[in-house]
């Protein structure tokens, strides 16, 4: 273990004793946000993206251990551990490394060398090797053996020929040089720093058919594969699947005919044997090439794009897991009351009506576009349910349909604010409209929480509710959907799917915990997410407040069933009562340093409702003097934060992206025009934007600013407002490219490309189309990524 924690020390940068300090909370059982946010004088102050690495590291390496006790003990057991494998396997630092070194000893089924081994003929083989000026043939004479029959009667082994017995020498050897651990390793960095990934279309698939269209990027394409983007490889990786595309690993410079190749000179060069024109050099040439040809070649391929998916899954899944974040983390309208509109033609638009709390209150069908066309009789159905709740918020979901019925929210505004000043005589704040995504919606409407939350509600109108909860509380509303629906990744469902969800998971208990869930109105879904609390007992809390009322203070969780002192303590800091019996409850200050509080109140002699927001007097005061043995002065500087702003969301404020009048459909928009939108998606080519014409407009890379941009995180996260000028509208393909560069002219496709989303390196080769007079644009190929990463 001991090791364990020094390297996790080295990766991670911090010192053993916060890793050791660390480990122990973790296997105690204390969640990571319970860790970093009331154990910092443990751990020295790791975060939780400190603590989320060192935990998904900690399993890696116990797992790497377990493994390597077990290939001590298996090579143990057949009687070959000497004392530099045991230090090899010791020093093995990865589980593929650790299986290269086991290799040799691994039981496996009898191959042609092992069947030449058992013949008696490696003698032969050492001795060529060794001395390469004898005669091959005149040597193996000596091991010519009678050809063997075996008990069905079928043909055995066949060593009677000189040219039998030379070629058993060549699979002895080239198993065993197959074998050699430190050759395997230097040929797979050697082709992962030099060999090209190569993709090209099955022969005989259409490329009119338009799935095998959506990877003409990759019927002609190589790439350094070291240096082959997330996107790139996945979607390489994808048409293979499909059997659309053919992929291989090339070396760098293909060899002439009849001419060793670069991988074989490597392997006569780790040998230390080269071709002299010795009596044995063209049998050791034929060896060597049978090594690279036979036993390497495929193997290393198959190392090699499992390494390149590993690398790619990694970003794609952090990808998602970014945008997961800064989709639950956006700005909640708060507690107003909102009517959820769910777009549809045929079947009609959806509608719910929620209350400043979130409760359902009505619903209705209207049905403004084609067949029906009742415009006037849905204005006249939402405006009374408008008056008749006091609806502030207007949310449009921007599934089908969803310009058009923006276009009627809008009417209805208007409307009512006239008819407001009609009868009042003055204008009132006009109710706000906002399309929001609905992705999820569906999957939550048909689920088991949402027919025990709205039993009586038909499935379609769920969906209407749920998106009018999710602008009062985005996070509150999209933990009762399972990320992996939510639908702001790419490739999800080429990625490891038990590895995106443990990610996705720690994403959403992670922002659950850092805003902090009012325990009197939270439901199952939420309360589940909050540190230390399983479903089973975020079900036993909302049991106990249906039975006895709200919760009046922190201590009442101790009496609800399967809550116990450990739960308590993972759990009662995240927690929030409102107009409770004591104010500190709706804090994030944890109950377990109430009592330096306390001590804080003696000090300044005020209670402490009246140190609450307080902030000019609480930084006159020093940590120094509430520290003691438990709590240190990083605690207490913790505890004074939290009074200064009491019950704080870290979310933003709340505001709304205004869509262009007259712009409704891609026919609509035009070059020069600067609208207003939503990002809706990134990813590290670029940004995707939601201008409400039902298809979403990429903000390159390299449009993002003037200045260069490696990430498009670095400037937009998902649930941005921003303002963006329309470069170039392809409607036949529904692709509209933008821009937040806007002081500057429409880019020109044959003008100078500044800061450009270029291929991974040297070598990249985008496809070759003599059909087309030009190659496609980046912000083309960008659009081509995203296409295929959404299916």
């Amino acid at each position: 273990m001991q090791q364990i924690v020094r390297q996790l020390a080295a990766e991670i940068k911090v010192t053993e004793s916060q890793v050791r300090a660390a480990v122990e909370l973790l296997d105690g059982g204390a969640t990571v946000p319970f860790i970093a946010r009331y154990r910092k004088e443990v751990t020295g102050g790791l975060d939780d993206v400190q603590l989320r690495e060192l935990e998904a590291r900690l399993a890696y390496l116990r797992e790497l251990e377990d493994r390597r006790v077990a290939v001590l003990k298996s090579i143990d057991e057949q009687g070959k551990l000497t004392d530099a494998l045991r230090a090899a396997i010791a020093a093995a630092p990865t589980k593929q490394e650790l299986e290269d070194i086991y290799l040799p000893f691994k039981q496996k089924r009898r191959t042609k060398g092992q069947i030449a081994r058992e013949f008696g003929i490696e003698p032969l083989a050492d001795k060529l090797l060794a001395d390469p000026t004898l005669d091959p043939h005149a040597e193996a004479q000596a091991f010519c053996q009678p050809a063997t029959t075996l008990d069905d009667g079928k043909p055995g082994p066949d060593f009677s020929t000189t040219f039998a017995v030379l070629d058993g020498v060549r699979d002895i050897l080239s198993e065993r040089w197959a074998e050699d651990a430190v050759l395997v390793q230097s040929l797979r960095e050697w082709l992962w720093a030099e060999g090209l990934l190569r993709s090209k279309k099955v022969e005989g698939k259409n490329e009119s058919d338009p799935e095998v269209a959506k990877f003409r990027d990759y019927f002609e394409y190589d790439e350094p594969i070291g240096r082959v983007p997330s996107h790139r490889a996945l979607a390489v990786f994808r048409g293979r699947a499909l059997e659309i595309l053919e992929a291989k690993l090339v070396l760098p410079v293909e060899p002439e005919p009849g001419q060793p190749s670069i991988a074989e000179g490597k392997i006569a060069l780790h040998l230390g044997w080269s071709h002299q024109g010795r009596k044995s050099d063209d049998l050791l040439r034929k060896c060597v090439a049978w090594t690279w040809r036979v036993k390497l070649s495929l193997s290393t391929e198959r190392d090699l794009f499992s390494r390149l998916r590993e690398e790619a899954e990694k970003v794609a899944i952090k990808v998602f897991a970014d945008n997961l974040r800064d989709l639950l983390l956006a700005a909640p309208a708060g507690p107003r009351a909102v009517m959820g509109l769910d777009p549809g033609i045929r079947t009609g638009v959806k509608v719910a009506v929620v209350d400043r709390t979130g409760k359902l209150v009505e619903t209705a069908t209207v049905y403004p576009h084609e067949p029906r066309r009742d415009w006037d009789g849905s204005l006249a159905t939402l405006g009374r349910l408008c008056m008749k709740h006091g609806v502030q918020l207007i949310a449009i979901g921007n599934g089908t349909a969803s310009r058009e019925t923006d276009k009627l929210a809008a009417e209805l505004i208007k409307l009512m604010q006239k008819q407001v000043v009609d009868q009042a005589g003055q204008a009132l704040p006009a109710i706000e409209k906002i399309v929001v995504s609905e992705a999820g919606a569906s999957v939550y409407s048909a689920s088991e929480y949402a027919s025990q939350e709205m039993p009586d509600v038909d499935v379609s109108l769920r969906g209407a509710a749920s998106i009018a909860r999710r602008l009062q509380d985005p996070l509150a509303e999209l933990v009762k959907i399972e990320p992996k629906s939510i639908g702001v990744g790419q490739y999800q469902h080429d990625v490891n799917q038990s590895e995106l969800a443990r990610t996705l998971d720690a994403v959403v208990e992670d922002c659950v915990n850092s805003v902090g869930v009012d325990l009197n109105t939270a439901s199952a879904p939420l309360l589940a997410r909050v540190s230390g609390l399983s479903g089973s007992v975020a079900k036993a809390v909302v049991r106990w407040r249906e039975q006895h009322g709200a919760f009046k203070n922190r201590k009442q969780l101790m009496e609800v069933s399967g809550l116990g002192a450990k739960t308590f303590e993972q759990a009662a800091g995240f927690l929030r009562i409102r107009d409770g019996d004591n104010p500190l409850d709706m804090t994030g200050v944890h109950p377990e340093t109430y009592p330096v509080v306390e001590q804080i109140m003696e000090k300044t002699g005020k209670p402490v409702a009246e140190l609450m927001g307080r902030a000019e007097m609480l930084k006159t005061l020093k940590p120094e003097l509430f520290a003691n043995e438990k709590f240190g002065v990083i605690t207490v500087r913790d505890i004074l934060g939290e009074l200064e702003k009491p019950g704080r969301d870290p979310r933003p404020d709340f505001k709304v992206a205004r869509f262009n009048e007259g712009v409704e459909d891609i026919a609509d928009l035009r070059e020069g025009m600067v609208l207003e939108g939503t990002v809706s998606n990134v990813a590290q080519f670029g940004a995707f934007v939601d201008l409400g014409v039902h298809q979403d407009g990429l903000v390159h890379v390299s449009q993002l600013s003037h200045k260069f941009v490696q990430d498009a995180r670095e400037v937009v996260k998902t649930g941005d407002i921003v303002k963006v000028k329309v470069l170039e509208v392809d409607a036949a393909r529904k692709r509209i490219s933008l821009s937040m560069k806007l002081d500057a002219a429409p880019a020109r496709r044959d003008g100078p490309r500044d800061n450009r989303f270029e291929g991974a390196g040297r070598g990249y080769a985008p496809p070759r189309r003599a059909a087309e007079p030009a190659q496609p644009s980046a912000m083309a190929s960008a659009f081509a990524k995203l296409q295929q990463g959404r299916r």
